[in-house]
């Protein structure tokens, strides 16, 4: 799975569409509110209400509606307009190279809008895409592995200035630097080995843990921790590392401390979770449906998460700080904390040239847009995209999933961002050319 980050005239104004939710309050309304809210579970779309996000009752209600279509006022300012917003996204499905893609936002640290358009496949048996129809996320999968790690450093069972081959002894570096480089070194992908080492073996089926057994075979670029190179096979030492101190099960430790505890009820780590999905978007290039790839879920640090729009929803939530019982203070510095500079050697799309000052932290990318730290990361897998960014003090963001190649989504989170820090209007999905 490569790293994803080389890569209108302004419409006429619609009537605003409100869109904005307070969910911790839901559950408290008067009678009369109550019933409104069971006339609008039948609607379209998806969101689920829960009393409490970051603790929910096993089995707690569902409530399936369109956001794009109530209003139930948050708290705070909104700074997104979210008729324009809906109104881009229908532009964006209608584009042939889009088949189906889903899109949450955050503002005021709360979901304020989650849609899916498109559909689940380009065919007859193609369903609508809503906001619980289960992607991949590709890459973003990464900040699943790290903040795991972390957790556990937390709670003790490792350090992450442990060197990696006490807790992954798979894991074989030139000049026996696998002693040196520590789990830190492994989640801000400063090993010092070449970029996307050995992807393409992953990709023809052979076994993740042979392969980094082997990595030791190509030279160092530099010593560990001292400069940037994208792994994926390398990263997912970081399963490895959570199993031998987390004594459990890679999927089973992320679902008991993350996925579960967040309410994430779609979040899974396997094939199987996908597919068994009762909606869930086929992969795609172009219009043509694939079969779904296995590799990366045999690397399900560096690529394996698949969940609903709404979970990746909670996901961002909680990184920023929304869900301090799961994720504390501490364990966020931790995360998003830069510890390298990067770069890249690829022709890059003026989107990218605008996220500026680039840096990883522990599974995750930090910038500067417009003069603010935005963090965030994107994914892509065979027929899959993915991408999150948010504004960790403003607690606004957006993600998006689609089941396609196309390129055209990604502008999407710059024209969102434009938004909130009330910039003119540029079309950076590049849909008026």
């Amino acid at each position: 799975m490569p790293d994803t980050n080389r890569k209108s005239p302004t419409p006429p104004r619609e009537p605003r569409v409100p869109t904005v939710i307070q969910i911790e309050h839901a559950l408290a309304v008067a009678g009369a509110v109550l019933f409104a809210v069971v006339i609008a579970f039948l609607a379209a779309g998806g969101f689920y209400l829960r009393k409490n996000q970051e603790a929910p009752k096993p089995g707690a209600a569902r409530l399936s509606i369109d956001l794009s279509k109530i209003g139930i006022s948050n708290k705070g300012p909104t700074r997104i307009d979210y008729g324009r917003l809906d109104r881009r996204m229908r532009e964006l499905a209608a584009d042939r190279a889009v088949v189906g893609v889903a899109i949450v936002t955050i503002e005021n640290g709360e979901i304020s809008f989650a849609k899916g358009y498109g559909v689940t496949t380009d065919g007859p048996e193609g369903k609508p895409v809503d906001a619980h129809t289960v992607f991949r996320w590709a890459s973003v999968s990464k900040g699943v592995a790290s903040t795991l790690l972390v957790k556990l450093a937390q709670e003790k069972k490792l350090s992450l200035k442990d060197p990696v081959s006490r807790w992954a002894p798979s894991l074989k570096l030139p000049e026996n630097a696998q002693n040196v480089a520590t789990i830190d070194n492994l989640l801000s992908q400063s090993l010092g080995i070449w970029k996307n080492a050995y992807d393409r073996d992953l990709e023809d089926g052979r076994d993740p843990k042979e392969i980094r057994g082997r990595l030791n075979q190509i030279p160092l670029l530099c010593p560990p921790g001292k400069c940037y190179s994208y792994q994926n096979i390398a990263y997912d030492a970081a399963s490895e590392a959570a199993e031998h101190a987390g004594g459990e099960p890679y999927g089973e430790l992320v679902q008991e401390k993350l996925f579960g505890p967040l309410g994430m009820q779609s979040a899974t780590t396997t094939r199987e979770g996908l597919e068994s999905s009762p909606s869930w978007a086929r992969p795609h290039q172009g219009r043509r449906e694939l079969k779904v790839a296995d590799a990366y879920y045999r690397t399900p640090a560096a690529g394996g998460v698949n969940s609903s729009i709404i979970d990746l929803g909670l996901w961002m939530r909680a990184q920023m700080g929304r869900a301090p019982s799961v994720l504390s203070p501490s364990v966020l510095r931790e995360l998003h904390s830069p510890r390298i500079r990067t770069f890249s050697i690829h022709r890059q799309r003026d989107l990218d040239r605008a996220l500026k000052d680039a840096s990883y932290g522990l599974g995750w990318r930090i910038y500067h847009y417009n003069g603010r730290e935005v963090i965030g990361h994107r994914g892509a897998v065979d027929g899959y995209r993915s991408l999150i960014l948010f504004d960790p003090v403003l607690k606004a963001g957006v993600g998006m999933l689609w089941n396609s190649t196309a390129v055209e989504p990604t502008g999407m989170q710059l024209e969102v961002f434009d938004m909130l820090y009330r910039q003119p209007f540029r079309d950076w999905m590049e849909l008026g050319k």
